[in-house]
């Protein structure tokens, strides 16, 4: 009987272990009959069994789990078999069955008291200890010695203990002990719980020189001689208790060993196995981290190279677009210049012609032609080819004669040139001709249309071809029928009229009562060129911005303005009006044929063709005689460019491109010498004979540029008017006073100086010109100034005005005032801040056309600031180099201290250079923009050139940062959180440099990321600091750039992983979230920045 016990007894024990594995509420006594028989057979049974019941432990913890550490474990069944999958290893597992006696599942924790743990290390906040919270078994009446760390206790008998229950903690007081490698048994539980996947826990050994068992600092009790030193005797995070982490240098398969990296591998601490290291680096034995630096000097030079080749590339690329089109300008001017030529010899043979000496002319020619030894040659005049033999002689006379006998016997038929001169004789409009150079006798009908014409030679071609017919039409020995034939060519575009009448035109500033311009009446008259004149403070800019509604918001503009007779704000036809600044308000670093072009690109009409609009272009560096530096830059402070006298006229050809219906001008002249401002006003002049209104402010003209204005505007001094007429009659008016110009003296000059005070007629003073112009044209007179007409009438002793049919003239505009009176006096002048339909009938290029040209205009902008680019990633370069070696990631924060500087330096060096975009060119776009030029295109495309610098700054920066830090966080990662973090800070910059002035604005640029970081990074225990630390970007790129690092630690760093998270009040789902915050506040700035951009125009 007891043989036979002997021989079932093992069968029975095995179907006792797989019975009691399917019904796990039974009581295991596996491990206890191990340690009874002793059979290696049963070991990796029992070792495979507890390690599946540990494994169980993961559902039942998984909502604790997803409750309580959410916010720092993403997927919790990953999450906890990444620290505790011990399948590949169980050696631990195994030795410890080998060294129980008794169950070993008696010993591990159950599920309530693995919570229990957890929730005893995070309720006191990130910084744990070793201690827990009094229980049942650990307590101030009941302290056994496994409550002291690294000892544990079997679970008493009596009592059912299941590894699942998560809610039951039973007692344990019986056959304590130290606890087993592998595991740790934290001071106050009194239970086992296996420690986690990257931690080395070898058993303690006690130091007898400092008494604690070393590797873990923990002491044993006093007065107790059988007490030893256990195993590991906590799980946290590593500023607590970095004795359970594996060090670096090395690796540890299992918790139980641990082995150093080999040569070409490193180890990071807490790793479980070794990693190899990439070539170009060097790993020696014992090695915690690759050196990689390598790598960042590698990209950093590919990332150099390319940059070079770019702006070297796209230099080059606009300096052989600007060769080949000045090559083909060029031949296209000469081809222009032959063809006219070949025009001005074919009517002199016309006239010779008419008057019956053609023959011998052709008979001339023809013995010259022969005289040159080229065997074939083109007669003058002749579309035909006309074969020589160079070695025949020349006929005699008597050969000649008698040919010219026989040919008039034979009576033959007329020849070509005589069909043509009938021809154009019976209709002029006729476009028989000849040219030269191809020999079509039909060229004008061969020609190719404006809108025909494709390629930039036949553009050019068209374009000078056309200026050489004006430049024929203006030649006082063309024919009338010459001048027929020409003008029939194209249709003749008209521009609509313009005639300005303004009354009783006032301007007073806000709240003091003081006038700039007072009751100024008057008109503008299509086709005629105005000059405004008078002395300094008289009010001339002034009288400019009332007319065209740009005044200060601070003024208040009241009396009359009718356009065309009809009482319109002049703003509805700002697309057919020209305001030239008094400053040169000209992009300094495009050319000046640049600006020329993009101007008359989006203000010409947009159903022009593009021949005609570089007819426009050419007819306007012609006028402007601008050819010799049409691809010269216009220079700024920085680099200098053309001359000033240059850049004005630049300055008025952006408003000639247009072509505007009425033109005004602040001093185009100042600067000018005076054959400059003779070749500026002569090109105005041929602007009025096609019917501009042209109006402008002039200072000390000459008396040559003076007498080819057709009519002036003296002003006096608070903006009352002086006269306003003709300038033929403008000696009469004022001789008709007393006021006589002395012989050699420039009229306007003595006029203003007797305005300024500085000469004093005799009979009149300069505060009584302007009463004397009111009365002059029966004006009423403000009550104010009636004593000054109540002098004049003393002084004169009878009717002040000189001329009585001038006074019955103005009678009747006076009644024009009566009758206008109620409705044009005290309104404000509907031209300020007033938004109304378009009167100008001209339709300009749409948004997405006028956001290809300003795009085109930006990126050559952008080109030619290649050194500022480059500065600006060099100084990237060297911030990313400084912070990647000083500002180490720490294991303990996950690098959030590296982060939050990078998050500071990439705020400020990228604002800074955003600023750019908009501080530099304020009044070139509000100049543009007055003029009705798209807003929205001109802020789009700043925006997108932007975008390359978003794009290319975080791999300037992260070249050196990342390759000097080596985060465990990817290069990916880092990447797309500081491209969102650029797009973010670029739309702020955008703000502050529309909104401030450039200084304040970088002021602000420097200040605002520092300001931000500090309020994100405070404590979180207040809502309204959490509350406002939500509303800063730098808390969102913080913490993507930490929950990037924190995922990933795992393993024995969960702990910390959770620790560091929770103190920063962050959450590991939010990766995503951090990115889009980033881009919304990004985009949110931009529709502020332009909100900024069209609202403070002004300011």
């Amino acid at each position: 009987m007891i043989n036979m016990r002997g021989v079932i007894r093992p069968g029975a024990l095995l179907f006792l272990l797989v019975l009691l594995s399917l019904f796990p509420l039974a009581r295991s006594v596996d491990g206890d009959d191990y340690s009874q028989t002793k059979k290696p057979s049963y070991l990796p049974l029992v070792t495979d069994l507890i390690y599946k019941r540990l494994s169980n432990l993961t559902e039942i913890l998984s909502n604790d789990i997803s409750q309580n550490l959410g916010y720092c474990i993403k997927n919790s069944e990953a999450e906890w078999n990444g620290a505790f999958n011990f399948s590949k290893n169980l050696d631990f597992l195994t030795n410890c069955v080998k060294n129980t006696k008794g169950d070993l599942t008696m010993r591990l924790c159950t599920a309530a008291e693995v919570k229990f743990y957890f929730s005893s290390l995070f309720a006191k906040g990130t910084k744990t200890t070793n201690y827990v919270k009094p229980n049942r078994n650990c307590n101030l009446t009941s302290w056994v010695s496994g409550c002291e760390p690294g000892w544990g206790c079997y679970a008493d008998e009596n009592q059912q203990v299941e590894l699942k229950n998560s809610t039951y903690m039973p007692s344990r007081t019986k056959n304590c002990g130290p606890c087993c490698e592998g595991f740790f048994c934290p001071r106050g539980l009194a239970c086992m719980i296996p420690c986690p996947l990257g931690s080395y826990c070898p058993l303690a050994k006690l130091n007898a020189s400092t008494g604690v068992c070393d590797p873990y600092n923990y002491q044993i009790p006093p007065g107790d001689p059988d007490h030893k030193c256990g195993a590991a005797d906590s799980w946290s995070d590593v500023a607590s208790s970095s004795e359970m982490f594996c060090s670096p240098g090395s690796y540890c398969p299992s918790t139980i060993n641990k082995v150093t990296c080999s040569s070409g591998h490193y180890c990071r601490m807490g790793s479980t196995t070794q990693l190899s290291c990439f070539k170009l680096t060097t790993c020696n034995p014992n090695t915690s981290n690759q050196n990689i630096h390598a790598y960042g000097v590698m990209l950093f030079v590919a990332m150099s190279l390319l940059l070079l080749i770019i702006y070297n590339f796209s230099d080059q690329v606009l300096s052989t677009r600007e060769r080949r089109q000045a090559k083909s300008r060029e031949a296209a001017a000469r081809h222009a210049r032959e063809t006219a030529q070949a025009r001005e010899r074919w009517k002199a043979a016309k006239d010779i012609a008419k008057k019956g000496g053609w023959q011998q002319q052709l008979s001339r020619t023809f013995s010259r032609a022969k005289s040159q030894k080229r065997p074939e040659q083109k007669a003058s005049g002749l579309g035909k080819s006309v074969k020589f033999d160079s070695q025949v002689p020349p006929a005699p006379p008597k050969v000649a004669e008698q040919s010219s006998r026989d040919s008039k016997e034979k009576k033959k038929e007329p020849s070509s040139l005589t069909k043509m001169l009938h021809s154009l004789e019976e209709d002029p409009k006729s476009n028989e001709g000849f040219n030269l150079n191809i020999g079509d006798k039909n060229i004008k009908k061969q020609a190719p249309k404006g809108k025909q014409l494709h390629t930039q030679s036949q553009i050019f071609k068209y374009a000078y071809g056309q200026i050489e017919k004006e430049k024929a039409q203006q030649n006082k020995n063309l024919t009338f029928s010459g001048i027929i034939s020409m003008a029939t060519d194209n249709d003749i575009r008209t521009r609509p009229v313009i005639e300005i009448y303004f009354k009783d035109l006032t301007l007073t500033l806000k709240g003091k009562n003081k006038h700039l311009l007072r009751c100024v009446t008057g008109k503008l008259m299509p086709g005629r060129v105005s000059a405004v004149m008078g002395p300094s403070g008289a009010g001339k800019t002034t009288f400019l911005s009332a007319l065209t509604g740009k005044t200060a918001a601070g003024c208040n503009v009241t009396g009359l303005i009718l356009v065309n007779g009809k009482n319109e704000p002049i703003q509805s036809y700002r697309k057919i009006i020209g305001y030239v600044p008094q400053d040169d308000i000209v992009h300094g670093n495009l050319t000046v044929e640049e600006n020329l072009r993009f101007s008359a690109r989006c203000r010409l009409s947009a159903d022009m063709a593009k021949p005609d609009k570089v007819l426009v272009i050419e007819r306007v560096i012609e006028s402007l005689g601008l050819q010799a530096i049409r691809d010269s830059l216009v220079g700024t402070v920085e680099k200098r460019g053309i001359s000033g006298g240059q850049r004005k006229r630049v300055n008025v050809g952006l408003e000639m491109v247009m072509e505007p219906s009425l033109l005004i001008l602040d001093e185009p002249t100042t600067g000018l010498d005076s054959s400059s401002s003779q070749l500026l006003l002569r090109a105005l002049r041929r602007e009025a004979l096609e019917g501009v209104n042209i109006c402008m402010v002039l200072h000390q003209p000459s008396y040559t540029l003076f007498k080819m204005f057709d009519d002036l505007i003296l002003l006096a001094k608070g903006g009352l008017v002086a006269y306003l007429g003709s300038v033929k009659k403008v000696e009469e008016y004022f001789a008709g006073m007393g006021i006589d110009v002395p012989d050699r003296v420039n009229p306007p000059d003595h006029l203003i100086d007797i305005l300024e005070g500085i000469i004093k007629p005799t009979g009149v003073t300069r505060e009584q010109l302007p009463i004397r112009w009111m009365l002059h044209n029966g004006y009423p007179i403000p009550p104010d100034m009636l004593h000054l007409a109540d002098e004049i009438s003393t002084s004169s002793g009878s009717n002040p005005n000189p001329n009585p049919s001038g006074v019955a003239a103005a009678g009747q505009s006076f009644d024009l005032y009566a009758d206008l009176k109620s409705g044009g006096e005290g309104k404000r002048d509907q031209m300020q801040n007033s938004k109304s339909n378009d009167l100008s009938n001209r339709r300009t290029p749409g948004i997405a056309r006028q956001y290809r040209y300003f795009l085109g205009r930006v990126t050559k902008q952008r080109l030619r600031e290649g050194q500022m680019q480059a500065a600006d990633l060099m100084i990237l370069l060297l911030a990313g180099a400084c912070l990647g070696t000083l500002a180490k990631v720490n294991d303990e924060t996950f690098g959030s201290l590296g982060y939050t500087y990078t998050v500071i330096a990439i705020s400020l060096l990228c604002k800074i250079a955003a600023l750019r975009s908009f501080s530099l060119d304020k009044l070139q776009y509000q100049r543009e923009s007055s003029s009705g030029i798209s807003s929205l295109a001109y802020f789009l495309s700043k925006d997108t050139i932007d975008h390359f610098s978003t794009i290319i700054k975080p791999v300037a920066y992260l070249s050196m940062f990342y390759f000097f830090n080596n985060p465990r966080s990817t290069f990916q990662d880092n990447y797309i959180i500081l491209v969102c973090l650029v797009y973010c800070v670029t739309g702020i910059a955008y703000i502050l440099a529309i909104f401030f002035a450039p200084s304040l604005a970088q002021l602000w640029a420097v200040l605002l990321p520092v300001v931000l970081t500090l309020i994100a990074n405070q404590d979180k225990d207040s809502a309204v600091v959490k509350y406002f630390g939500d509303l800063c970007y730098t808390k969102w790129a913080l913490e993507a750039f930490v929950i990037a690092n924190a995922q990933r630690y795992t393993g024995v760093w969960l702990i910390t992983r959770c620790g560091s998270l929770k103190e920063g009040g962050y959450d590991l789902h939010d990766w995503n979230l951090c990115l889009i915050v980033l881009v919304i506040n990004g985009v949110l700035a931009r529709i502020l920045a332009y909100f900024l951009l069209i609202t403070f125009k002004k300011k």
